[in-house]
């Protein structure tokens, strides 16, 4: 189980950003949380470790192949380790590709077999163990889009031929460009920069296109805030009001002091061990916040029946069961609304942004696991964050309610508490001057080195996608090309 922790580089980036030494980071944070600690008991997740990263596996070979057109060969060994480790992928057989079935199936030494099925347009999910179907029925999304090859940038694909900007350092932006592929253990596979909304600057790494949807992670944290968003711009929910969790609303239930922002900013205080925590103990059992993509089975069931460590709004930390029960007001929002469910992000966002190529996978009780699986272009997600830089507006039309951009670009005070100015509203903030941009600029994260960042003061957005192994080398050489655009890009004026 120990290993699993070396593959986590976000764990660094929450515990390791600080100058000083990180074991007295973590002991402060760990001093901290203890003040406000409930004394709840600790329930692992059920079944076994091995098996739930066989389904991760499953799962992440059945994307790589299907949705983004990978060998298996190169899947298996370079993309998707947060669910899947590299090191518990050699105790199990050899990932079987049925071309026809759109199946993968892996057999553990106990001779259980997880097989990840293809449904089409909700992307791969892993059966159950024991389970020959899923407990939804998938459903076919429509893009009601014009031909991208014939429509103007953003809508469509044609990019403008006129003379760039004339403030921008071109010869700048082309260094930035080859920093961010500058060496192959990087893995870059795509890279797109907009200015003022108008790409700069694109590449895309061997066999991918500006069309292929890549493995994205958390970035998706990113999405299922901004479907939030949608929601409360038609009056569903408001910011500020206690989360209407179904299973939260029973007599005396504490639970029910919940709001919406303390989950959105990861402090809803619920008991969710992560690999990431401070205090994270292997020998307690798989983490809750990896068994809420691997075997959950329903995972908004799961999360929203999580007893509390710590009372709202008091500690932060990076736990899937908050971005989780987003996406479980999510779909009771988008229900109550008459709407359907597995539908609603392609017509209420992406058919009004030209975003084409986005797959949002499902548990196998078809709720959207966009904590972490979706898969989307270059292109696509920069098309996302220019929504968030034009402060929710698209051609005109106010999607986000006003000042939701604002709301989840502002540091949450239960993490500056904790000494750590990283984290806003499902969206991750530069506050610590870690990456070398603007501490106001703010992000979609994802593990594997997937990023979208957004600079206002520089009206930016810089695209970063890599397979999951050159998480390490790609971050260094994004490092670089963030610096070399910050000497390319001129500061607005204010």
């Amino acid at each position: 189980m120990s290993r699993i922790i070396s593959c986590f580089y976000l764990a660094v980036l929450l515990l390791n950003y600080l100058t000083g030494n990180a074991q007295e980071t973590r002991d402060k944070l760990i001093a901290r949380a203890a003040q406000f600690d409930l004394k709840t008991p600790y329930k692992a997740p059920p079944g076994d470790a091995l098996s739930h990263h066989t389904s991760g596996y499953a799962k992440i070979m059945c994307s790589a192949v299907f949705i983004t057109g990978l060998k298996p060969d190169f899947a298996a060994e370079n993309v998707g380790y947060f669910t899947s480790p590299y090191a518990e992928r050699a105790k199990v057989g050899k990932p079987v590709i049925d071309y026809e079935k759109k199946t993968v199936s892996i057999k553990l030494p106990n001779g259980v077999t997880r097989t990840a099925i293809y449904t089409g347009d909700q992307g791969c999910v892993t059966l159950s163990e024991g389970e020959k179907s899923l407990h939804y029925k998938p459903v076919k999304v429509a893009r009601n889009l014009p031909d991208a090859a014939t429509t103007s940038w953003p809508m469509g694909d044609v990019l403008p031929t006129s003379p760039m900007p004339a403030e921008l350092d071109m010869a700048k932006v082309t260094q930035a460009i080859n920093a961010a592929f500058e060496t192959a253990e990087a893995q870059t596979a795509a890279f797109v920069v907009t200015y003022k909304g108008r790409i700069i600057a694109e590449r895309y790494g061997d066999g991918i296109t500006k069309n292929t949807p890549l493995e994205s992670w958390s970035m998706g944290k990113s999405l299922s805030a901004t479907i939030m968003g949608i929601l409360m711009r038609k009056g569903v929910y408001a910011v500020d009001q206690p989360a209407p969790i179904p299973q939260w609303q029973g007599k005396g239930d504490p639970r029910a002091k919940i709001r919406i922002m303390d989950i959105m900013h990861m402090s809803s205080g619920l008991y969710c061990r992560a690999p990431q925590d401070p205090d994270y103990e292997p020998a307690l059992g798989y983490p809750d916040h990896l068994y809420l993509y691997t075997d959950a089975g329903n995972s908004f069931a799961y999360a929203a029946n999580l007893p509390q460590q710590w009372p709202p709004n008091t500690v932060g930390r990076y736990r899937n069961s908050d971005p989780v029960l987003t996406n479980y007001l999510n779909r009771l929002g988008i229900e109550k609304l008459g709407e359907v469910y597995h539908t609603f992000p392609q017509r209420a966002l992406f058919d009004k942004i030209g975003v084409r190529t986005m797959v949002l996978e499902t548990d196998p009780s078809g709720n959207f696991l966009t904590q972490g699986y979706e898969f989307a272009s270059g292109r696509d997600w920069a098309r996302l964050g220019n929504l968030y830089l034009q402060d929710g507006v698209w051609n005109g039309e106010r999607i986000l309610p006003e000042g939701f951009t604002k709301f989840v670009s502002t540091l949450a005070e239960p993490w500056i508490a904790d000494g750590r100015p990283i984290y806003g509203g499902l969206f991750w903030i530069n506050g610590d001057g870690a990456r070398p941009v603007p501490k106001e600029a703010y992000s979609m994260n994802g593990a594997g080195g997937q990023y979208v960042m957004i600079i206002p003061s520089h009206d930016l957005v810089i695209v970063r996608l890599g397979h999951y192994k050159g998480m390490q080398a790609g971050v260094k050489a994004l490092d670089k090309a963030y610096a070399l655009l910050m000497e390319a890009v001129p500061e607005k004026r204010k």
